[in-house]
């Protein structure tokens, strides 16, 4: 059952009236500033993303609501410097969100999801304030995989792109390929070498996600967990049979990973 309006409103209130109270009377909530909060904000996020990967609902209930107050806090801090609330927060966001959605307040057309984001980023270019640029106000912390994406997708609002997921695909291919051409030689040229090619083949798989809407953070971290999940798998495997897993030869070690696998997938 869901929460009417009016609990909704006197939750959040009580949630903004805990995050004062923490700001007056608690000696570490009073020491922070912006820069000091900003990074459990991000580990927040992150935790939040894996929840929603897990598809855990209690968790991802949870997670939802240390984001949220990480958003009071940090509009606390704009209200204490006079530069801003969380009304203001809200209200800016609420007409940002309007202007950027013509298809759903005006009466703007579109045809699909994407031409949705082209239109997003088209308008986000004339709002008052914003740099300029095919790859303006792309932050420059972002990780490695996500800062990729932001730049392919700014190159392609921009018109530089190819349609469809095969191209894409085959220059994943090729750059393979390149690196392969570098990986058992020797020298110096050959190490930088393979430090451009193995940029190169992760901006291309990154453009391959993109393509298929896939986040690749979110799915390289995945990939890591099952990774570990197995291994671990393995080593109980070989612990059941007697056997410590770092006195394994590494032949015994990709074997009992193998049977977790072929156990995995059967």
């Amino acid at each position: 059952m869901s929460a009417s309006r009016s609990e909704i409103q006197e939750a959040l209130l009580q949630l903004d009236e805990l995050t004062r109270r923490l700001r007056r009377e608690c000696p570490w909530d009073r020491e922070q500033d912006e820069r000091t909060i900003v990074p459990h904000t991000l580990e927040e996020a992150y935790e939040l993303a894996d929840a929603a990967e897990q598809r855990d609902d209690a968790k991802l209930l949870d997670e939802l609501g240390d984001v949220l107050f990480q958003v009071h806090f940090l509009a606390l801090l704009l209200e204490e410097r006079g530069v801003g609330d969380l009304a203001a927060v809200a209200q800016h966001t609420r007409q940002k969100l309007i202007r950027r959605h013509p298809h759903v307040f005006s009466d703007v057309e579109v045809s699909d999801a994407g031409e949705v984001l082209r239109n997003w980023d088209q308008i986000k270019k004339g709002e008052e304030g914003r740099e300029q640029g095919v790859f303006a106000e792309v932050p420059e912390n972002l990780p490695s995989l996500l800062h990729a994406r932001k730049v392919q997708r700014r190159a392609a609002s921009s018109g530089f792109d190819v349609d469809g997921v095969e191209i894409p695909l085959q220059t994943v291919r090729d750059e393979l390929e390149q690196l392969e051409g570098f990986a058992e030689v020797e020298g110096e040229a050959a190490r930088d070498a393979r430090f451009h090619e193995v940029g190169d083949v992760l901006f291309a798989a990154v453009n391959v996600a993109r393509k298929l809407h896939v986040d690749p953070e979110l799915a390289l971290r995945s990939s890591s967990q099952r990774f570990r999940g197995r291994v671990e798998a393995a080593v109980e495997l070989a612990a059941r049979d007697g056997r410590a897993w770092d006195d394994l030869a590494r032949e015994q070690q990709l074997a009992y990973y193998a049977l977790v696998v072929s156990q995995q997938t059967d």
